[in-house]
């Protein structure tokens, strides 16, 4: 069995997160920006279809994306090095996560970004927690990710590509710009091939929750953090 919360209630640990299925820690509550950032700063998110309750998890082990660690393939480098997509930061956050919504998924049946999920996060874009990179070709939207920025982390949360590497494109760019800022980081969740082709892996829960501990010391949206100019790949 798992905790059911109430709007006012505090999170479990997460060392009691469920096996079966890996990382089901707690059902229930709300998606206020408070819960929000209390969860990710320890390490769980929300993740439910439809016809569920919130779900919130942490799961053992975790795939994160150290920023330094990641690789970028021979054609992706190339697709960057010709400029095929131009990618903008926080320009169409709501169009990005409705994209990521819509786009299906061959691991999943329907979609867990629900409606609720979908008022949620751009309520926490409008606090300056909640991010979108976007790749444009002649001004469509192409493809995409979003994320959540807190401390110096990202927890990237979904992407979509109607083009050819489009969001791969948009992860490059995202790692180039925390790169910038000295954020060494990116939780991705959970474990896929996509991912760890770009050099994402798996490490343990206990670890992931030190890097939170050590690169988390504020609930407030980081600023100029992922807003703003950044240098261009081939730089």
């Amino acid at each position: 069995m798992i905790p059911w919360l109430q709007d006012d209630s505090s999170f479990p640990p997460i060392e009691n997160a469920l096996t079966h299925p890996n990382g089901l820690l707690a059902a229930g509550g709300d998606l206020s920006p408070q819960r929000l950032i209390t969860a990710y700063r320890h390490g769980i998110y929300p993740w439910y279809s439809n016809d569920q309750p919130v779900l919130w998890w942490s799961p053992d082990p975790r795939m994160v994306l150290y920023t330094e660690e990641f690789r970028t393939s021979r054609s992706l480098a190339k697709r960057i090095r010709r400029g095929d997509y131009e990618v903008r930061i926080d320009t169409a956050f709501d169009e990005v996560i409705a994209a990521c919504a819509q786009t299906p998924r061959s691991e999943q049946n329907g979609t867990w970004i629900t409606r609720s999920i979908v008022d949620a996060y751009r309520r926490m874009h409008e606090l300056g927690y909640a991010h979108s990179l976007e790749a444009w070709r002649d001004d469509e939207l192409v493809g995409g990710l979003y994320g959540i920025a807190l401390g110096r982390v990202f927890f990237g949360e979904s992407m979509f590509a109607r083009e050819s590497d489009a969001s791969k494109v948009c992860l490059a760019t995202l790692v180039s710009a925390l790169q910038q800022r000295g954020v060494p980081l990116i939780d991705c969740q959970q474990e896929t091939q996509h991912l760890a082709s770009m050099g994402a892996r798996p490490i343990r829960r206990r670890e992931f929750a030190s890097h939170l501990i050590e690169l988390i010391h504020s609930n407030a949206a980081p600023k100029g953090w992922i807003a703003g100019p950044v240098r261009r790949l081939s730089e």
